[in-house]
């Protein structure tokens, strides 16, 4: 296959990247390259510059100094599996991809407290600690490939952030590497520190302001007991109500999750768990605390459940049972397959008063466009993960599923609610930031942002509608063009 030169200044860039993290650790090559065309939103892929593999913070400031001279853009990746295109490269990037970035570097069980790389996989934090009885509190249901530098750059929640809180509750420090290649440390490992809080300007950033290269995290003791239940019902209605009434009476739920017929079908074929495919709409909540605590939540919420028309209710029998329980539905989205070809992920926010008419609004809309969706959500703070299935091998499918996603976000705004609840505005989601936000409002969210990055280095193209500068921007390094050619370098 014939090939194109390099352009001398690309080949100048590619050996100065070298220089930083090694040869080994720069990818250039164009086949090697698309395996970072996109993250979790497959539908859209946009070939990088290059792609770099730093191991340590030093080689992270190495190389966005080594851009920043160049005037390249950065787009920071961790695990790629964010479903927003927050980790998607723009033309002509660096991508700076962490997960080799992987060292617990200390625990301090007594201040609760562990200082991890951005590499680290959401779910070994829990594993370092959990024989010394503790745990990490945020849980996406891709616990087990998420790393923590993706989780703090969407503010990522999980069942159980209806009690415990999302990203930004637990993490408390961070190192970060700004758009001149200098390091700097925001948040305090302490549990009260002066200041400003500007860790919180970095968690949900989505790597706008900087890139993580270190983090502090916090760690709680793991409860003394937990009580599971599984409830089914005739519909989303009596469901969504059950929802609003447990909290109504005072009951802090771990985590209350909801799943409709469809969600319960895929889920039974790919889990095996034993639910009943012969209802509308089933609930799995967890109670922890205390023995005593939880003894009487537990009880009331079940006894909620029953008169809000719960058909059953099942309590495990042993921790395996209840680790399958929540097997099945961690394992939702990618259970999807087993009913449908494709299907897109949306995520909105709306009060849980709602979630019964919500539900009703979106299936019409699904329905008018000849679709199907399947809903598995946090019901407790009522955040909407609607699956729009479609076939991507029926013509216009694929067009219609989009379709549908963007008017469930307008069906959020309306309601009060907002088009995000944990996986991030991203390129997916920046067209409908106009219609819940200002103008007044974008301008001081990129004035934050401005403050930061004044050139927009970091993940440009992203979260903000319109471009918005920060003054005079240089322009953008544009790379030598080979795409269209259909020939490669090498």
């Amino acid at each position: 296959m014939k090939t194109l030169p390099i352009p001398d200044r690309d080949v100048a860039i590619f050996r100065e990247l070298a220089g930083v993290v090694g040869p080994g650790r720069t990818i250039v090559d164009l086949a090697e390259l698309r395996t970072y065309e996109c993250d979790g939103l497959a539908g859209v892929r946009v070939r990088p510059l290059a792609v770099v593999l730093p191991e340590t913070t030093e080689e992270v400031a190495g190389v966005v100094r080594v851009a920043a001279a160049h005037g390249i853009p950065i787009v920071p990746r961790g695990s790629g599996t964010g479903l927003s295109g927050g980790a998607l490269p723009v033309p002509g990037c660096l991508l700076v991809v962490l997960s080799r970035m992987t060292r617990i570097l200390a625990i301090d069980l007594e201040n609760q407290r562990m200082r991890v790389q951005p590499g680290v996989i959401n779910l070994d934090v829990t594993r370092a600690i959990a024989a010394d009885g503790y745990y990490y509190a945020p849980d996406p249901s891709s616990q087990s490939v998420c790393s923590i530098g993706g989780n703090i750059a969407e503010n990522s929640g999980g069942a159980h952030c209806l009690k415990y809180g999302f990203t930004v509750n637990h993490v408390v420090a961070a190192t970060v590497v700004l758009a001149d290649g200098r390091v700097v440390t925001v948040g305090e490992s302490a549990s009260d520190p002066l200041g400003y809080d500007l860790i919180a300007a970095v968690v949900g950033s989505e790597g706008l302001v900087g890139i993580v290269t270190e983090a502090v995290v916090r760690i709680l003791r793991v409860p003394e007991l937990t009580r599971t239940f599984f409830a089914t019902f005739p519909s989303t209605d009596e469901a969504g109500a059950c929802v609003s009434e447990i909290v109504a009476a005072g009951i802090v739920p771990a985590a209350v999750e909801m799943m409709d017929t469809l969600a319960i079908e895929a889920i039974v074929k790919a889990t095996g768990v034993d639910w009943p495919l012969d209802v509308g709409a089933a609930l799995l909540m967890d109670v922890d605390g205390t023995r005593a605590e939880v003894e009487h939540t537990a009880g009331a919420a079940v006894e909620i459940a029953r008169a809000a028309g719960a058909i059953e209710v099942r309590t495990p029998k042993s921790d395996a049972e209840r680790a399958l329980m929540w097997k099945g539905r961690k394992g939702a989205f990618a259970a999807m397959g087993r009913i449908s070809p494709n299907y897109y992920v949306q995520d909105g926010v709306i009060p849980r008063s709602q979630i019964s008419t919500v539900l009703r609004e979106i299936a019409a809309v699904t329905a008018s466009e000849g679709l199907r969706v399947a809903n598995v959500f946090h019901a407790g703070d009522g955040n909407l993960h609607p699956l729009v299935l479609y076939d991507a091998r029926v013509p216009g499918e694929e067009h219609r599923a989009e379709t549908v996603a963007g008017k469930i976000l307008q069906i959020c705004i309306r309601y009060g609610g907002s088009i995000t609840g944990e996986h991030g505005v991203g390129v997916d989601k920046a067209v409908y930031m106009g219609e819940l936000f200002g103008d007044a409002d974008l301008e001081t969210m990129n004035f934050v942002r401005c403050t930061f990055d004044p050139e927009r280095t970091f993940n440009p193209g992203k979260v903000f509608p319109t471009p918005r500068l920060c003054g005079d921007v240089p322009g953008a390094y544009a790379p030598h063009a080979v795409e269209a050619t259909g020939v490669g370098r090498g």
